[in-house]
């Protein structure tokens, strides 16, 4: 069966962004696959398809892109948005849980790009849109792993943006900053904790957590994935929200000045 619609397959769609960005790109025209780690059948919006997927597991993410090609024939557009975080200062987090965030929010990313794109190829077109980060431009502190994930995303989908343009295929980043979407319930906490950090790391966790309460709507970030899957000449990089306006700062404003007051949001002194 190949569906009349265009196909839109989005990772992590189960809760927070995914399922606002899911929910978007249906009122957009989509038909939406959505995928979740432990459920398969339909998500809390119940018009949503879900299938089972396991980023980590290349078995599983075959066996996800099969299913919703065997089901519409098409996938048009994947959005990588399944993901996690991980707190604490890099030296209180082990080797062992840095590796499972990056297995998740890259390599995840990697396996999902590679699988779909002998399809897109076939049909002469496609879209990836991989979510990162504002800290994906602007390392934070106690935010050291998973920063780097997100630069590494960051360079990943640019690099192959450059090899796929020639097949009618594009890759873009869309870049939230602080969102409500109750992200820190998917935050591992750092396996190695030391009391020369513990009261640094609380003084930061909780500015962190004050941004998110008081950030973005979520559908301020979906919107941004609805033009980053649509525009017919996509830019790169769309920041959403509050951080197009960070991104422009992080660009222009003296290094010395918007390190210091970024230490200073996230109450870590000077």
């Amino acid at each position: 069966m190949t569906s009349s619609q265009p196909v839109a397959l989005v990772t992590g769609a189960k809760s927070g962004l995914g399922r606002f960005a899911a929910r978007a790109l249906g009122n957009a025209g989509f038909q939406v696959v959505g995928t979740s780690r432990k459920a398969s059948g339909r998500g809390d919006d119940q018009d949503l398809a879900l299938v089972e997927l396991d980023v980590t597991r290349d078995e599983s993410v075959a066996a996800a892109v099969d299913a919703v090609l065997a089901r519409f024939g098409r996938i048009d557009v994947l959005v990588n948005n399944a993901g996690m975080g991980l707190n604490g200062a890099s030296e209180e987090n082990s080797i062992a849980q840095s590796q499972r965030l990056f297995d998740i929010n890259v390599f995840g990313v990697m396996r999902m790009t590679n699988a779909v794109l002998p399809h897109m190829r076939a049909q002469g077109s496609g879209r990836i849109v991989n979510i990162s980060s504002i800290f994906g431009l602007m390392p934070a502190p106690f935010m050291a792993a998973y920063s780097a994930t997100k630069f590494a995303v960051e360079g990943y989908s640019e690099s192959v943006d450059h090899e796929v343009r020639e097949d009618n295929i594009r890759v873009v980043l869309v870049e939230p900053g602080g969102t409500r979407t109750g992200f820190d319930d998917n935050t591992a906490e750092p396996d190695n904790p030391l009391p020369a950090y513990d009261h640094r790391r609380r003084r930061s966790n909780q500015a962190v957590a004050e941004q998110v309460n008081n950030g973005d709507d979520p559908e301020v970030v979906a919107k941004a994935i609805v033009a980053a899957a649509t525009d017919k000449s996509p830019k790169l990089r769309y920041p959403a929200g509050s951080a197009r306006q960070l991104s422009a700062l992080r660009r222009f404003a003296p290094r010395a000045a918007f390190d210091r007051q970024l230490r200073k949001s996230l109450a870590v002194g000077q």
